[in-house]
């Protein structure tokens, strides 16, 4: 059969050009084009697109967790507060002392004012500083509820006179520190004679429930389609519409992480009275007892360079001097401490060290330093993806990474019944035998044989209750940008 047919307005004249084949092949002169232009109209389901059915991974790891399981543990919890304790100092010192008369009305010593239920007692020897220049050396010889007259052992009293060290009744921002005791031969201990109790502080926190929920209705669930993709810890394979699901499983696995980092406890009366209390996160502990580090420039490019990293290393002799720790550095920090790093290197061209292939110049070159020891100390250096990705703390940029020093405390576990040693660092879920609360996930709803209610859907239900506990918060170094 053939056509011949003539005039533009006929619709046999769309068809004129398809010759039918009997197998399912695309040939030249088989084919439907029907659209718009050729003025046959639109038929797009004449041919199925072409579907990719992998995903493209366009942001790669999209995952922020796993900073605290890199440094942290995770232990049961079984009340509704964590409380523990730790050590104070074991000498006595105190600041911000002020000289009420630094020569006792033209006679000998000089009168301090201190802190009610001070520890300083008579014949105790202490050291008096305003300054490097401005120190001395006295011995108690008097003391009262909320003061104390110093005799220096070098000079008649505080003011001094001449070359001899000069305090004056003005000075209020002195330091004063207990170095020992000295006392007469057939001396007694005085009954008001106050005991150095050893000392220490007490913290807690609380956990927060953590919630999220996915859904998919019923009908969708029995139109399958089918996506290959490869998820964010390697593995790779087929998921229908529960793909959703496991990218909510993700999502809730990193508000795991960042409620623990973030946390703040509320004081607002409009959330505590509706029971919402909050939770310390690593961020608030540390800027509220932790050293905060502001403003570094490691980089001797921008003027700073490693005398600004021995600022950190100054603090941390007078804390703990863990002498190992962890920095999690966005990315502008940890390219500023390479800089830093290389600077010190005379190895190769420029300072330049050639860190793979046998350090070979012409094979390869490597820029970064993933460790490094200075002074007593040995600091192991990663990237945090949280302080890089931009829909994160990436976003904002104000904190450019913390120092979490790889030590541990020893307490006694009720749960165990025995002495354990736990990160400073650590993570508290609410468990007990009859409910384990560190992850649940149930499924409600028409879909996936429970049949719980009444709703069409299938609702997958994420709950964890947990809290951080940030120990020796004092040893860890939050380096924070204000400017």
């Amino acid at each position: 059969m053939s056509f011949n047919v003539s005039g533009a307005n006929n619709p046999a004249t769309a068809l004129a050009h398809v010759t039918p084949r009997p197998v399912q092949n695309l040939f030249a002169d088989n084919y439907l084009a029907f659209d718009s232009a050729s003025g046959g109209g639109t038929f797009a389901a004449q041919f199925l697109p072409e579907i990719y059915e992998k995903e493209v991974e366009r942001f790669g790891k999209r995952t922020i967790s796993g900073f605290l399981g890199m440094v942290g543990a995770e232990m049961p919890l079984a009340s509704d507060q964590v409380i523990w304790s730790e050590q104070g100092r074991i000498h006595t010192q105190y600041t911000g002392v002020a000289i009420t008369d630094a020569n006792n009305g033209g006679g000998n010593g000089g009168t301090i004012v201190l802190p009610a239920n001070h520890l300083i007692n008579v014949g105790d020897t202490v050291i008096i500083s305003a300054s490097v220049a401005k120190t001395l050396k006295c011995y108690v010889s008097a003391v009262g509820a909320t003061a104390a007259t110093l005799q220096p052992y070098t000079q008649q009293n505080l003011s001094g006179s001449g070359t001899e060290v000069n305090f004056a009744d003005t000075d209020d921002a002195n330091t004063v520190f207990v170095y020992g005791t000295e006392f007469s031969k057939g001396s007694e201990m005085a009954s008001s004679y106050k005991s150095k109790d050893a000392s220490f502080t007490q913290f807690s926190n609380r956990p927060i429930i953590i919630r999220d929920q996915y859904s998919v209705n019923g009908s969708d669930t029995a139109q399958i389609g089918w996506v290959e993709v490869t998820s964010e810890n390697g593995a790779s394979g087929y998921l229908w519409y529960l793909k959703s699901e496991a990218e909510a499983r993700l999502r809730f696995n990193d508000y795991l992480e960042m409620a623990m980092i973030e946390g703040e406890e509320a004081s607002a009366t409009a959330l505590t009275n509706a029971n919402i209390y909050g939770t310390e996160g690593l961020f608030a502990a540390l800027e509220d007892r932790g050293l905060v580090f502001e403003d570094e420039d490691f980089d001797p490019a921008g003027g700073g360079g490693l005398s600004e990293f021995d600022l950190i290393l100054n603090e941390l002799d007078k804390q703990g001097a863990i002498e190992e720790n962890m920095m999690f550095l966005d990315r502008a920090t940890s390219l500023g401490i390479d800089n830093m790093l290389a600077a010190q290197n005379s190895y190769g061209s420029g300072g330049t060290s050639y860190g793979v292939f046998n350090n070979s110049e012409d094979m390869a070159l490597n820029l970064g330093f993933s460790g490094f020891r200075r002074g007593s100390y040995d600091f192991y250096k990663t990237d945090w993806k949280y302080l890089n990705d931009s829909v994160t703390r990436g976003g904002f940029s104000d904190i450019e990474g913390v120092i979490v020093p790889a030590g541990t405390s020893t307490v006694y576990d009720e749960s165990l019944g025995k002495n354990i040693s736990r990160p400073f660092l650590h993570v508290r879920y609410r468990a007990s035998e009859a409910d384990d609360r560190k992850m649940k996930s149930w499924i409600t709803g028409s879909v996936g044989g429970n049949y719980t209610s009444t709703l069409d859907k299938m609702q997958v239900n994420f709950l964890s209750e947990r809290c951080l506990c940030v120990q020796a918060a004092n040893n860890f170094v939050l380096l924070k940008r204000v400017s």
